[in-house]
């Protein structure tokens, strides 16, 4: 279990900090378009270069990153053009990239079950290799987020928070990806004015129950993730 705990220590201490971004400047749907499309990319990279593995590089599928760079810059067009539709034509961007997705994967076998690890995951199965390129990602976004000056923060935003979603969207799939990002920063930090170090600590033990009750009962653990994020986010 020391593997699928450390990942979801540097998943929190990377995704809570961006979240609070997120909420603050009004872009909710960003990262759940973002996290799409760097599923949609780790699907059709089998499918764009005709073998069995795409190429990889910092343990994601090249086509992951190159996928979630181009949301990136479809929401940074979005937000500079068309603020006043910014929510529905993010939420465009989405559904295109979840369309794309299951048609990429309509003719596979295993399309249904590849299909759904990129929306739950399953963090029990992370390796210690695995953490390696998410303990530089982390490291990337906390420096964004609080060691560079603030004229360099917005213009590099989306460039670090597509990098991070999408090694994140690996581990740990879509659903975690948003739960970690927007619940516990939104109830924790911005409905309740705490700081963010307190939605890191409760957003970790939320990961870790939920990684415990799917030892436990045998289930999958980025559900259980999800459901103990949102329950112990409203209790706090």
């Amino acid at each position: 279990m020391l593997a699928p705990m450390l990942a979801s220590l540097l998943i929190c201490a990377a995704l809570v900090p961006l979240g609070r971004v997120v909420i603050s400047r009004g872009v909710v749907f960003a990262d759940l378009a973002i996290a799409q499309w760097a599923a949609l990319g780790s699907l059709a990279g089998p499918v764009l270069f005709g073998i069995p593995m795409a190429p990889v590089l910092v343990g994601v599928p090249v086509t992951s990153l190159l996928f979630a760079l181009l949301a990136s810059g479809l929401v940074g067009m979005i937000l500079l053009n068309f603020r006043g539709y910014r929510e529905a034509l993010i939420g465009t961007i989405y559904i295109l990239g979840a369309s794309l997705a299951t048609l990429v994967v309509s003719n596979d076998p295993h399309g249904a079950q590849r299909l759904g690890e990129t929306l739950s995951g399953d963090l029990l199965w992370t390796t210690i290799d695995q953490l390696y390129p998410m303990i530089v990602i982390t490291m990337l976004a906390l420096a964004h987020n609080y060691l560079l000056p603030v004229k360099w923060q917005k213009p590099l935003f989306l460039p670090v928070f597509a990098l991070t979603v999408t090694l994140c969207v690996q581990l740990a799939g879509i659903y975690v990806v948003f739960a970690t990002l927007i619940v516990t920063p939104l109830i924790v930090c911005h409905i309740r004015s705490k700081p963010v170090i307190a939605a890191i600590i409760l957003c970790s033990v939320a990961h870790m129950a939920g990684l415990a009750g799917s030892l436990w009962f045998d289930t999958p653990a980025g559900v259980l993730i999800v459901i103990a994020i949102i329950i112990l986010a409203v209790l706090a």
